[in-house]
């Protein structure tokens, strides 16, 4: 595809594509434009009893890029990944740049879960997440919903839909319904950096208020 930058990313997002890499040691990376789209509505997030309980007993640490490298590293940190050396570059330069953000959750001052992923307009395009403790990467997502909803954004695009990730509350759209969402997303302004970090108890009550 000729050089990857910075710029030539954002400007696939917005036309509603997105890079992978068939692994971490393949330097060949190939733009995704899925057929069927996923989707977390952000009116839609699913608690389900025992998350809800795992985020009233929580008492780790919620932090927003506070540690954006360590996230990206802990996502690509499994035997198969899409996350070669070019992209993992890309998406630290876009956080340098204040257009990709991570949400992380910390265990005595240990990282074990987190999500990152690029802003445009008031459309979130989350990447990955990771867990190394149960419910770990369960209450990462559900913080960032709790970001995005008291940011004002109004897409959160998951890419692919995976049984984790419906039995939160994504769904799986057309291209073309997904392409009129972005397209009204891109024009909308939200802030992912407005709202303060917030334990997972304070997230569960706003959650459990507005369902």
């Amino acid at each position: 595809m000729g050089e990857l930058t910075p710029e030539l990313l954002l400007h696939g997002y917005s036309v509603g594509i997105f890079p992978m890499s068939e692994s971490r040691d393949d330097p060949e990376i190939f733009w995704v434009d899925p057929q069927r789209r996923g989707i977390l509505p952000l009116d839609g997030f699913h608690i389900s009893r025992s998350l809800a309980r795992a985020m009233r007993r929580s008492r780790w640490a919620i932090t927003t890029d506070h540690d954006f490298t360590g996230v990206l590293d802990g996502c690509a940190d499994r035997p198969d990944t899409w996350i070669n050396a070019e992209i993992r570059a890309l998406y630290i330069a876009l956080y340098e740049r204040g257009q990709a953000h991570s949400v992380e959750v910390w265990e005595d001052g240990a990282l074990v879960g987190g999500v990152y992923g690029v802003v445009l307009g008031a459309a979130f395009f989350g990447e990955s997440m990771f867990s190394r403790r149960t419910n770990a990467s369960k209450i990462a997502l559900a913080c960032l919903v709790d970001r995005l909803r008291q940011g004002g954004f109004s897409l959160f695009d998951t890419q692919f839909i995976t049984d984790h990730l419906a039995s939160l509350g994504g769904i799986e759209i057309s291209r073309v319904r997904y392409h009129a969402k972005l397209a009204d997303a891109k024009e909308r302004t939200a802030s992912f950096t407005a709202a303060a970090d917030a334990n997972p108890q304070d997230v569960m009550q706003r959650m459990t208020q507005i369902s």
